[in-house]
């Protein structure tokens, strides 16, 4: 039984939070002691033993928290690593950096490997670590039995997961919303990723046109599947639709490589942008600055989300209350590819 227990096991059991029974077992003088003699009655009944590694009790702490991400070399993911690093280390903490690519064997092994140098915690940078399985999310839930688990742009409900995200739907129907209002109705949707993140810009999309009573056409939902580098595949990809007769007079894009690709169709084709055609970009990147006119996009509000995410990360590792979620909302940047 005592190796079975965990930490979330008490305070399941004791109806009190994991915080509450982190701080009875460190002897904190904070905890009512009626409180404290309901957790300790439990602990002893079930014969809990606490880990010496286990990160949410502050003991032994390694001050090194251990970061995955599938891909540095993406402009995205490297500018939330360089944020979360620099914030820990402004907290006093180290940090190991895991490049685990996308397949989920490798992201197991790695977050193994992490766990195994007694990490006090382990951040997921990006939506890509949630899968739609849920069997594919079990080894996360499992290791958030041992060390508190900070996930950044991504949602997922469990017991010493903590979510840090950008609303995208709201920030895709609204970005979409304004770009109808200024006069578009065929508008072309191009993405590159069905991960959590991407589902939701997508639907923000979708709910946009419903909303203005305007057709959810398929074949103005093009998914591009190549390398995020591969702005001219992206261009070559657009080109197609539009020699296959499929016209649009705006192209709302989940990422910036994407709204620079179709930049470069239009001046291929001498399509007027944002005259003939307007474009929105998503992360508000150094891309949006690469052509001509520079391009409007959104901005999820990255460096916040990551200082909130390191706010929470230590206040949880003091044994504070946390929240277990936190949402931002984007903001579109006007530049010169749209009309309004």
């Amino acid at each position: 039984m005592a190796n079975q227990m965990t930490i979330y096991d008490i305070s399941k059991k004791a109806g009190v939070s994991i915080a509450t029974v982190s701080r009875v077992l460190n002897g904190s003088s904070s905890v009512k002691p009626r409180t404290r003699k309901k957790v300790m009655d439990i602990i002893e009944e079930c014969g809990y033993k606490p880990n010496a590694f286990a990160r949410g009790l502050g003991l032994n702490s390694m001050k090194t928290v251990g970061l995955l991400c599938a891909d540095a070399s993406d402009l995205y993911l490297a500018k939330a690593i360089y944020f979360i690093e620099r914030n820990l280390r402004e907290n006093g903490y180290n940090s190991i950096l895991c490049c685990t690519g996308y397949e989920i064997e490798s992201r197991k092994k790695s977050l193994n490997l992490l766990l195994s140098q007694h990490v006090d915690s382990v951040v997921m940078v990006g939506s890509n670590f949630i899968l739609d399985n849920p069997d594919d999310n079990k080894y996360i839930k499992d290791a958030a039995d041992t060390v508190p688990i900070m996930l950044l742009n991504a949602d997922f409900d469990c017991p010493n997961v903590y979510c840090t995200l950008c609303d995208d739907y709201k920030a895709t129907q609204e970005a979409t919303e304004k770009m109808i209002a200024s006069g578009a109705q065929d508008i072309l949707y191009l993405y590159n990723s069905k991960t959590y993140s991407g589902q939701k810009k997508l639907a923000g999309f979708q709910n946009a046109l419903l909303s203005h009573d305007i057709p959810v056409k398929k074949d103005l939902q093009q998914c591009f599947n190549g390398s995020r580098e591969d702005i001219d595949g992206v261009k070559d990809f657009v080109q197609k639709l539009y020699d296959k007769g499929i016209r649009f007079d705006g192209i709302v894009t989940s990422e910036d490589f994407l709204a620079v690709g179709a930049m470069n169709f239009a001046r291929a084709n001498k399509i007027s942008v944002p005259k003939s055609l307007q474009i929105i970009g998503y992360n508000n990147s150094i891309l949006t600055h690469c052509s001509e006119p520079n391009i409007s996009s959104v901005d999820n509000r990255l460096e916040d989300m990551c200082v909130q995410l390191v706010k929470t990360l230590i206040g949880t590792l003091g044994q504070n209350e946390m929240p277990q979620k936190t949402i931002f909302s984007g903001e579109l940047i006007k530049r010169g590819s749209t009309k309004f």
